[in-house]
Protein backbone atom coordinates (compact mmCIF):
# COMPACT_ATOMS: atom_id res chain seq x y z
CA UNK A 1 0.00 0.00 0.00
CA UNK A 2 2.71 2.43 0.94
CA UNK A 3 4.36 1.81 -2.24
CA UNK A 4 1.33 2.29 -4.28
CA UNK A 5 1.24 6.00 -2.93
CA UNK A 6 4.77 6.86 -3.10
CA UNK A 7 4.32 5.90 -6.93
CA UNK A 8 0.93 8.28 -7.04
CA UNK A 9 2.64 10.93 -5.44
CA UNK A 10 5.47 10.71 -7.98
CA UNK A 11 3.04 10.98 -10.74
CA UNK A 12 1.61 13.63 -9.53
CA UNK A 13 4.49 15.64 -8.86
CA UNK A 14 5.27 14.73 -12.39
CA UNK A 15 2.07 16.06 -13.73
CA UNK A 16 3.15 19.24 -11.67
CA UNK A 17 6.25 19.76 -12.50
CA UNK A 18 4.64 19.62 -16.63
CA UNK A 19 2.81 22.75 -15.56
CA UNK A 20 5.96 25.11 -14.66
CA UNK A 21 8.21 26.60 -17.49
CA UNK A 22 11.74 25.60 -18.06
CA UNK A 23 15.15 27.95 -18.72
CA UNK A 24 15.23 28.67 -22.47
CA UNK A 25 19.12 28.99 -22.03
CA UNK A 26 21.92 29.15 -19.08
CA UNK A 27 25.11 30.67 -18.77
CA UNK A 28 28.29 29.53 -16.49
CA UNK A 29 29.90 31.73 -14.79
CA UNK A 30 33.19 31.31 -12.69
CA UNK A 31 31.57 31.03 -9.11
CA UNK A 32 28.54 31.14 -7.36
CA UNK A 33 26.73 34.23 -8.33
CA UNK A 34 25.74 36.96 -5.31
CA UNK A 35 25.09 39.84 -7.54
CA UNK A 36 23.53 40.59 -11.17
CA UNK A 37 22.95 43.07 -13.52
CA UNK A 38 22.01 43.31 -17.03
CA UNK A 39 22.70 46.34 -19.34
CA UNK A 40 22.53 46.92 -23.11
CA UNK A 41 22.78 43.05 -24.17
CA UNK A 42 25.48 42.20 -21.28
CA UNK A 43 25.08 40.22 -18.15
CA UNK A 44 27.16 41.25 -14.94
CA UNK A 45 27.96 38.27 -12.54
CA UNK A 46 29.38 39.18 -9.81
CA UNK A 47 30.71 35.73 -7.80
CA UNK A 48 32.44 34.64 -4.69
CA UNK A 49 35.11 33.74 -6.70
CA UNK A 50 36.91 36.86 -6.95
CA UNK A 51 35.37 37.93 -10.26
CA UNK A 52 32.62 39.83 -12.31
CA UNK A 53 32.14 36.96 -15.50
CA UNK A 54 30.76 40.00 -18.63
CA UNK A 55 28.75 37.68 -20.54
CA UNK A 56 27.04 38.74 -24.32
CA UNK A 57 23.22 38.02 -24.07
CA UNK A 58 23.13 36.62 -27.93
CA UNK A 59 26.43 34.35 -27.68
CA UNK A 60 25.68 33.18 -24.48
CA UNK A 61 29.89 33.50 -24.06
CA UNK A 62 32.23 35.21 -21.38
CA UNK A 63 33.72 38.24 -23.05
CA UNK A 64 35.09 40.07 -20.43
CA UNK A 65 36.50 38.47 -17.12
CA UNK A 66 37.83 40.97 -14.28
CA UNK A 67 39.58 39.17 -11.53
CA UNK A 68 40.56 40.93 -8.32
CA UNK A 69 43.61 40.22 -6.34
CA UNK A 70 43.18 37.76 -3.33
CA UNK A 71 43.25 38.15 0.08
CA UNK A 72 44.83 36.95 3.30
CA UNK A 73 41.69 35.23 5.56
CA UNK A 74 41.61 35.58 9.16
CA UNK A 75 44.80 32.45 9.28
CA UNK A 76 46.57 34.53 6.93
CA UNK A 77 45.78 32.60 3.58
CA UNK A 78 45.26 33.79 0.39
CA UNK A 79 41.60 33.03 -0.66
CA UNK A 80 39.25 34.84 -3.12
CA UNK A 81 37.62 38.53 -2.73
CA UNK A 82 34.38 37.78 -2.91
CA UNK A 83 32.42 40.27 -4.54
CA UNK A 84 29.27 41.23 -3.17
CA UNK A 85 27.75 43.72 -5.92
CA UNK A 86 28.26 44.78 -9.24
CA UNK A 87 27.48 48.10 -11.13
CA UNK A 88 28.12 49.78 -14.57
CA UNK A 89 27.57 52.92 -16.24
CA UNK A 90 28.87 54.71 -19.37
CA UNK A 91 31.74 51.05 -19.83
CA UNK A 92 32.67 51.83 -16.62
CA UNK A 93 32.24 49.08 -14.11
CA UNK A 94 32.01 49.38 -10.27
CA UNK A 95 33.13 45.53 -8.36
CA UNK A 96 32.55 46.05 -4.26
CA UNK A 97 34.07 43.08 -2.39
CA UNK A 98 35.24 41.45 0.83
CA UNK A 99 38.94 42.84 1.91
CA UNK A 100 40.79 41.92 5.15
CA UNK A 101 39.93 42.54 8.54
CA UNK A 102 36.12 42.02 7.86
CA UNK A 103 36.05 45.22 5.82
CA UNK A 104 35.22 46.05 2.48
CA UNK A 105 37.11 47.10 -0.64
CA UNK A 106 35.79 48.66 -4.07
CA UNK A 107 37.16 48.96 -7.73
CA UNK A 108 36.41 50.84 -10.23
CA UNK A 109 37.22 49.31 -14.10
CA UNK A 110 37.79 51.66 -16.45
CA UNK A 111 39.49 51.00 -19.98
CA UNK A 112 40.52 47.91 -19.05
CA UNK A 113 42.47 48.99 -15.86
CA UNK A 114 41.02 48.22 -12.42
CA UNK A 115 41.56 50.73 -9.87
CA UNK A 116 41.08 50.37 -6.00
CA UNK A 117 39.02 53.12 -4.45
CA UNK A 118 38.42 52.21 -1.03
CA UNK A 119 40.45 49.50 0.72
CA UNK A 120 40.15 47.89 4.64
CA UNK A 121 41.88 51.02 5.82
CA UNK A 122 38.51 53.03 5.59
CA UNK A 123 37.24 50.68 7.89
CA UNK A 124 33.69 50.70 6.12
CA UNK A 125 31.76 47.35 5.81
CA UNK A 126 30.12 48.07 2.91
CA UNK A 127 26.91 45.19 2.20
CA UNK A 128 25.98 47.15 -1.67
CA UNK A 129 27.05 50.09 -3.61
CA UNK A 130 25.92 51.57 -6.75
CA UNK A 131 26.61 54.38 -8.64
CA UNK A 132 24.58 57.67 -8.48
CA UNK A 133 26.51 59.09 -11.21
CA UNK A 134 29.55 58.91 -13.29
CA UNK A 135 31.65 60.43 -10.32
CA UNK A 136 29.93 59.19 -7.36
CA UNK A 137 28.79 55.78 -5.77
CA UNK A 138 26.41 54.79 -3.28
CA UNK A 139 26.99 52.36 -0.03
CA UNK A 140 25.10 51.08 2.01
CA UNK A 141 27.03 49.58 5.37
CA UNK A 142 25.83 46.89 7.92
CA UNK A 143 25.37 49.26 10.62
CA UNK A 144 21.93 50.64 8.29
CA UNK A 145 24.06 53.86 7.10
CA UNK A 146 23.71 55.59 4.02
CA UNK A 147 27.18 57.20 2.04
CA UNK A 148 27.84 58.94 -0.62
CA UNK A 149 30.95 59.00 -1.84
CA UNK A 150 33.20 61.08 -4.61
CA UNK A 151 35.27 58.36 -6.21
CA UNK A 152 36.83 61.45 -7.72
CA UNK A 153 38.01 63.32 -4.39
CA UNK A 154 38.24 60.21 -2.34
CA UNK A 155 35.76 61.44 0.27
CA UNK A 156 32.30 60.99 1.76
CA UNK A 157 29.96 63.58 0.73
CA UNK A 158 27.32 62.04 3.56
CA UNK A 159 26.52 59.53 5.71
CA UNK A 160 23.40 59.06 7.31
CA UNK A 161 21.65 56.57 9.64
CA UNK A 162 18.76 55.20 8.00
CA UNK A 163 17.44 53.07 10.97
CA UNK A 164 18.44 51.33 13.93
CA UNK A 165 17.56 47.84 12.09
CA UNK A 166 20.35 45.99 10.28
CA UNK A 167 20.53 46.37 6.67
CA UNK A 168 19.64 44.21 4.45
CA UNK A 169 19.09 45.85 0.82
CA UNK A 170 18.40 48.77 -1.50
CA UNK A 171 17.41 49.51 -4.72
CA UNK A 172 17.45 52.87 -6.76
CA UNK A 173 15.09 54.45 -9.64
CA UNK A 174 16.27 54.34 -12.81
CA UNK A 175 16.54 58.07 -12.44
CA UNK A 176 19.60 57.90 -9.46
CA UNK A 177 17.16 59.88 -8.02
CA UNK A 178 15.56 58.04 -5.26
CA UNK A 179 16.46 54.97 -3.48
CA UNK A 180 14.22 52.38 -1.14
CA UNK A 181 16.12 51.00 1.69
CA UNK A 182 14.74 47.48 3.35
CA UNK A 183 15.78 46.03 6.44
CA UNK A 184 15.70 43.72 9.03
CA UNK A 185 11.95 45.64 10.56
CA UNK A 186 10.07 45.43 7.25
CA UNK A 187 9.61 48.65 6.51
CA UNK A 188 10.94 50.65 3.56
CA UNK A 189 12.83 54.05 3.76
CA UNK A 190 13.12 56.02 0.80
CA UNK A 191 15.93 58.57 0.53
CA UNK A 192 16.95 61.64 -1.80
CA UNK A 193 20.31 60.61 -3.22
CA UNK A 194 21.90 63.15 -3.75
CA UNK A 195 20.83 64.26 0.06
CA UNK A 196 20.45 61.53 1.61
CA UNK A 197 17.28 63.03 3.34
CA UNK A 198 14.60 60.41 4.47
CA UNK A 199 12.01 61.39 2.20
CA UNK A 200 9.37 58.58 3.75
CA UNK A 201 8.60 55.42 5.81
CA UNK A 202 6.29 53.09 4.17
CA UNK A 203 5.21 50.22 5.99
CA UNK A 204 2.83 47.20 6.90
CA UNK A 205 3.12 44.86 4.57
CA UNK A 206 6.20 42.82 5.82
CA UNK A 207 6.25 42.19 9.53
CA UNK A 208 10.02 40.85 9.79
CA UNK A 209 13.23 41.23 7.93
CA UNK A 210 13.33 42.23 3.90
CA UNK A 211 15.94 39.90 2.45
CA UNK A 212 15.46 41.91 -0.97
CA UNK A 213 14.11 44.72 -2.81
CA UNK A 214 13.11 45.66 -5.90
CA UNK A 215 11.96 49.43 -7.45
CA UNK A 216 11.26 49.99 -11.23
CA UNK A 217 8.92 52.71 -12.12
CA UNK A 218 7.76 53.96 -8.74
CA UNK A 219 6.28 50.26 -7.50
CA UNK A 220 8.23 48.57 -5.42
CA UNK A 221 8.34 44.97 -4.49
CA UNK A 222 9.81 43.23 -1.52
CA UNK A 223 11.11 39.80 -0.41
CA UNK A 224 10.29 39.02 3.08
CA UNK A 225 11.48 36.22 5.36
CA UNK A 226 7.82 36.36 6.63
CA UNK A 227 6.75 34.31 3.61
CA UNK A 228 5.09 37.50 1.97
CA UNK A 229 5.33 39.78 -1.19
CA UNK A 230 4.65 43.47 -0.25
CA UNK A 231 3.48 45.54 -3.04
CA UNK A 232 3.71 49.15 -3.00
CA UNK A 233 2.71 52.11 -5.54
CA UNK A 234 3.92 55.49 -2.68
CA UNK A 235 2.42 57.62 -5.10
CA UNK A 236 -0.58 56.12 -5.22
CA UNK A 237 -0.74 55.93 -1.13
CA UNK A 238 -1.95 52.06 -2.06
CA UNK A 239 -0.13 48.87 -0.97
CA UNK A 240 -0.72 44.89 -0.81
CA UNK A 241 1.34 41.37 -0.34
CA UNK A 242 0.81 38.12 -1.58
CA UNK A 243 1.63 35.31 0.71
CA UNK A 244 3.70 32.57 -0.19
CA UNK A 245 4.15 29.00 1.17
CA UNK A 246 7.82 29.56 2.18
CA UNK A 247 10.42 32.53 3.03
CA UNK A 248 10.60 34.72 -0.33
CA UNK A 249 14.43 35.10 -0.75
CA UNK A 250 14.41 36.61 -4.14
CA UNK A 251 12.01 39.69 -5.84
CA UNK A 252 12.39 41.46 -8.86
CA UNK A 253 10.36 43.81 -11.42
CA UNK A 254 9.68 44.07 -15.16
CA UNK A 255 11.19 47.65 -16.44
CA UNK A 256 7.46 48.77 -16.49
CA UNK A 257 6.43 47.20 -12.91
CA UNK A 258 3.78 45.76 -14.28
CA UNK A 259 5.35 42.04 -13.45
CA UNK A 260 6.80 40.70 -10.43
CA UNK A 261 9.11 37.27 -10.34
CA UNK A 262 9.91 36.26 -7.09
CA UNK A 263 10.68 32.62 -5.39
CA UNK A 264 8.14 30.97 -4.12
CA UNK A 265 8.70 27.71 -2.55
CA UNK A 266 10.88 24.98 -1.30
CA UNK A 267 11.88 23.86 -4.90
CA UNK A 268 13.44 27.32 -5.40
CA UNK A 269 10.78 27.49 -8.24
CA UNK A 270 9.74 31.06 -9.47
CA UNK A 271 6.15 32.63 -9.99
CA UNK A 272 5.24 35.54 -12.00
CA UNK A 273 2.05 37.93 -11.08
CA UNK A 274 0.93 40.86 -12.17
CA UNK A 275 1.05 43.77 -9.96
CA UNK A 276 -2.14 45.59 -10.50
CA UNK A 277 -3.98 42.46 -11.12
CA UNK A 278 -2.89 40.44 -8.22
CA UNK A 279 -3.20 37.24 -9.98
CA UNK A 280 -0.88 34.58 -11.24
CA UNK A 281 0.31 34.12 -14.57
CA UNK A 282 2.89 31.27 -14.37
CA UNK A 283 5.11 29.66 -12.68
CA UNK A 284 9.06 28.63 -13.55
CA UNK A 285 11.28 25.63 -12.38
CA UNK A 286 14.77 24.92 -12.90
CA UNK A 287 16.77 26.55 -10.25
CA UNK A 288 18.25 24.04 -8.15
CA UNK A 289 19.82 25.89 -5.53
CA UNK A 290 18.10 28.83 -3.30
CA UNK A 291 18.00 31.54 -5.49
CA UNK A 292 19.80 34.97 -5.20
CA UNK A 293 18.89 37.31 -7.50
CA UNK A 294 16.04 38.10 -10.29
CA UNK A 295 16.47 40.26 -13.11
CA UNK A 296 14.52 41.67 -16.10
CA UNK A 297 15.52 42.41 -19.41
CA UNK A 298 12.16 43.18 -20.54
CA UNK A 299 8.71 42.63 -20.34
CA UNK A 300 9.13 39.27 -21.91
CA UNK A 301 12.20 37.49 -20.08
CA UNK A 302 14.76 37.83 -17.21
CA UNK A 303 17.40 36.31 -15.33
CA UNK A 304 17.91 33.94 -12.42
CA UNK A 305 20.78 33.37 -10.09
CA UNK A 306 21.32 31.02 -7.31
CA UNK A 307 23.63 30.13 -4.96
CA UNK A 308 25.25 28.46 -7.66
CA UNK A 309 27.33 28.93 -10.77
CA UNK A 310 24.27 29.14 -13.15
CA UNK A 311 22.32 32.14 -14.20
CA UNK A 312 18.95 30.47 -16.17
CA UNK A 313 17.01 32.21 -18.92
CA UNK A 314 13.39 32.39 -18.99
CA UNK A 315 11.06 33.80 -21.62
CA UNK A 316 7.40 34.47 -20.47
CA UNK A 317 5.56 33.87 -23.58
Amino acid sequence: MQKIIFLISILIASLFADEFKQPVDSFTSSGYVIDLVYKESKIYSATDAGTVDVFDLKSKQIIKKIKLSQIKDFMGDDVDSKVFSVDVLNDVIMLLSQDKKGFSRLHIHKDNTTKQIIDYTNKLSIIKAKFIDSNTVLLALLSNELVSYDIDRLKQNYRVQVSGAKFSDFAINKEKTKVVIADESGNIRIHDTKSGKNLRTIKGENLDNVFQISYKNGIIATAGQDRRVGVYAPSFNSSYHKKSNFLVYSVGLSPSGKLAAYSSDEQNNISLFNTITKSTITKFAGNKITTSDIEFIDENRFLVSSNSNIINLYKIR
